[in-house]
């Protein structure tokens, strides 16, 4: 008789370990960076490029930089044939990105054939960049973390003003 019981035990036991894991990959996937570039995709019948082993770049640069910059992750589209509108662009990626982001930049050309969407949000001590290029048939999706102190440090190394200058 207990192993009759063992036996849902286990497949219940099994379900959760796979559903529950799946579940959460599907409910997050729903907003963030893939969920923006399969909405370009799908939206502009364009297909993405994502840079193979990108994960080994953005270890290193977080080595180089002292944890300055990590969780690199881009996506290139080329060959975009279509024109993109850059309120519907801008609307798009505002939804798909989910609850905190924040616009930072928005700047469209005149006839809309150059577009640059820049977004941010809080990770606790780092802030999350989210950057969207759209120039002629090619557009660039980069989503970087940074940390604000380390990169105010490094813009500071390039201040060239002279101590006697009021700001």
């Amino acid at each position: 008789m207990k192993r009759h019981f063992l036996i849902p035990l286990a497949c219940a036991l099994l379900c959760v370990v796979i559903v529950v894991p799946w579940i959460a990959h599907v409910s997050a996937a729903e907003y963030g960076f893939d969920s923006v570039i399969s909405a370009i995709e799908h939206r502009y019948h364009a297909h993405a490029t994502r840079i193979p082993f990108l994960f080994l770049a953005s270890i290193v640069s977080r080595q180089v930089t002292h944890g300055g910059v990590a969780g690199i992750r881009v996506a290139e589209f080329e060959h975009f044939d279509r024109q993109a509108d850059g309120d519907e662009l801008n609307q798009m990626v505002e939804e798909k990105l989910g609850a905190g982001w924040n616009r930072m930049i928005r700047s469209t050309s005149r006839h809309g054939g150059e577009q640059t969407l820049i977004f941010a949000h809080r990770e606790g001590p780092r802030m999350g960049l989210f950057i969207l290029d759209f120039e002629g048939h090619e557009m660039d999706v980069v989503e970087v973390s940074v940390d604000p102190g380390h990169l105010n440090e490094t813009i500071g190394k390039y201040d060239h003003r002279d101590g006697n200058e009021s700001e």
